[in-house]
């Protein structure tokens, strides 16, 4: 369904929204540039999108429906799964015995119809609506799951609680047996299942099943910050935990010994690992589970926050044939995303890449990924050491830990490889040290490291951001942290702001709360710091130099510090200072 654009601008003008003048230049504005009329009379601010949807409605003859007041049955709104709806930005509203009403903002998207389709079962009926109805009922999605959740759970968990136990037992000296029963109690899958789905849907890292004195507390890590889920009766722990040990094969009856294991599922034609350990705490046994999406790709060092010198730097490092690079950072950092965004660079059909990982984050295809398994001696330097056998051109190592897997990657990259990897450490000069401290001569590292990368991620604002101008004060206390003329000239360099603007001229933006994003944030991006190891640096590593001084050389031969990169994703308005300055604590 094409739109006639002299229709648009007949019922345009008819509608008296803009005047024929104004019409005739945007229409050559859109000329010039090759986009629609629409697209141009919005961007230039001539028009409203309810309004312009509406006429485009009115061109095509069909109904433009307004949502953002409508509370919509959540049996008709979950036809089409939430990621669906958000990523194509539409949504059913409306079901007759045949039909299916959808809302959405390109009805020429006739892929989405048909999947829809055949999803349903249904005729589609497309009609058009503007974002801000989209958004509303975008948040019902989150408010019905909320509901059906909350029901589920604590419907389930207090029929669990209400159980008597027959035998007299306290729940934690039950035999195996009656666990492997326990988890297979339908109150127990529900639970676990909607734990699970819930947390996917919230694009939660990590669930928590912690054990208390009298409840059961499940928090979930959403962008990098834990959030209480919800409080279930004490009860409930055991099973849950039986069943998520039944789903990962671990040891049902083993509650004194830490286990791990891991389990995949399929979630709307996308798979997912959950890695799952557990601990023995003093109430009982405290559940962690990682959730890893493992066809989470197409990602580029642009997106992960990489930008300007530091990028051309890592370009640079990759086109090595040898030598070593590092990424640094604590744990949960997006350390392995960044060097997995490498390999998709490097990924080409006349180089074999082999990797030793723990655990395989996400598959790649033509890369060969070994899994470590120390139970039964496969370390990380007893896997690198087969690994060099077998001809590898690139090799990545997902952590050196100790001295002799560091000795290990050190001599790959001598012997003509190209080693990725990730190390412990709180900045790029601080992996020097490490190194050091685990036994590889100095020597050697001047020799094979090229580049380190520092990394941590910050959560990205929402579009519902405030924008506010740094007063007197905030500049003086800014000025204690960051040296700000060095700042100042790092965002000219960059073409950020202009060559005389000032930081009181510079706006910065804060997080505002809504009903979809509680804390006013939604999904992370990288700060980083990029060390190349430049003559002058080796020099010093050599020469035993400390770690400060290493990081001002590097400053002084262009590198941005993690700090600096945090203000100026601040100053682009990705993130919020205060956010930074959470995650960079210097």
């Amino acid at each position: 369904m094409q739109i006639d654009e002299e229709q648009l601008k007949k019922f345009i003008l008819e509608s008296n929204l803009v005047t024929r003048s104004e019409l005739d230049d945007i229409g050559k504005i859109a000329n010039t540039k090759k986009q629609k009329l629409g697209d141009v009379l919005l961007s230039l601010g001539k028009i409203s999108e309810t309004d312009l949807k509406k006429t485009e409605a009115f061109v095509l003859g069909i109904p433009f429906v307004d949502l953002s007041k409508e509370k919509i049955n959540f049996a008709v709104l979950s036809l089409i799964p939430e990621p669906i709806a958000r990523n194509y930005n539409i949504v059913a509203y409306k079901k007759g015995e045949k039909d299916l009403e959808v809302a959405m903002l390109d009805v020429d998207d006739l892929s989405v119809i048909d999947f829809i389709k055949k999803r349903s079962g249904l005729k589609i009926l497309a009609r058009l609506t503007d974002s801000a109805s989209i958004r509303a009922v975008l948040v019902q999605y989150r408010q019905s799951l909320n509901t059906e959740f909350q029901d589920i759970i604590q419907k389930e968990s207090a029929s669990l609680g209400a159980t008597p136990l027959s035998d007299g037992k306290k729940l934690a000296e039950k035999s195996e047996s009656e666990l492997k029963k326990m988890a297979e109690d339908l109150p127990v899958v529900k639970i676990v299942d909607s734990l699970i789905f819930h947390a996917i849907l919230q694009n939660a890292s990590d669930i928590h099943i912690e054990p208390g004195e009298k409840d059961l507390t499940v928090r979930y890590r959403v962008d990098g910050i834990l959030h209480d889920a919800m409080q279930l009766d004490k009860n409930a722990g055991a099973g849950i935990t039986a069943r998520i040990k039944v789903l990962s094969n671990l040891k049902l009856d083993e509650k004194r010994l830490p286990q791990d294991g891991r389990f995949k599922k399929e979630d709307n034609g996308e798979k997912i690992s959950f890695r799952v350990s557990t601990l023995p705490t003093f109430f009982g046994e405290k559940t962690v589970i990682r959730i890893l999406k493992e066809n989470a790709h197409g990602f580029s060092l642009e997106t992960l926050g990489f930008h300007g010198e530091a990028l051309e730097r890592i370009h640079e490092s990759l086109k090595q044939k040898t030598g070593m690079v590092l990424a640094t950072g604590p744990t949960g950092s997006g350390k392995t995303t960044t060097l997995y965004t490498m390999l998709e660079i490097l990924n080409r059909p006349e180089v074999n890449i082999s990797t030793v990982e723990d655990p395989i984050e996400y598959q790649m295809p033509r890369v060969n990924q070994t899994q470590v398994k120390p139970e039964i001696g496969l370390t990380f330097a007893n896997g690198l050491r087969s690994l060099l056998r077998q001809d590898p051109d690139i090799v990545m190592v997902g952590e050196i830990r100790d001295g002799e897997t560091a000795g290990l990657a050190i001599n790959a990259s001598l012997t003509g490889h190209l080693v990725l990897s990730t190390i412990h450490t709180n900045s790029a000069a601080g992996a020097i040290p490490r190194m050091i401290d685990m036994g590889v001569e100095p020597f050697l590292i001047t020799a094979t490291v090229k580049m380190i990368i520092a990394q941590r991620l910050v959560r990205k604002l929402t579009l519902s951001k405030e924008k506010y101008f740094l007063s007197p004060a905030e500049i003086k206390n800014l000025a204690k942290i960051v040296d700000l003329e060095r700042m100042l000239l790092l965002l000219i360099n960059e073409k950020i702001i202009g060559p005389k603007d000032t930081w009181d001229k510079i706006p910065f933006y804060r997080p505002v709360k809504t009903s979809e994003f509680v804390d006013g944030y939604s999904n992370r991006i990288g700060i980083h710091e990029v060390l190349k190891v430049t003559s002058t640096i080796k020099e010093m590593i050599v020469k035993g130099s400390s770690q400060d001084e290493m990081e001002v050389q590097a400053k002084k031969e262009g590198m941005m510090t993690m700090l600096e990169d945090g203000v100026y994703q601040a100053v682009l308005g990705v993130t919020s200072l205060e956010e930074v300055f959470r995650v960079v604590s210097e």
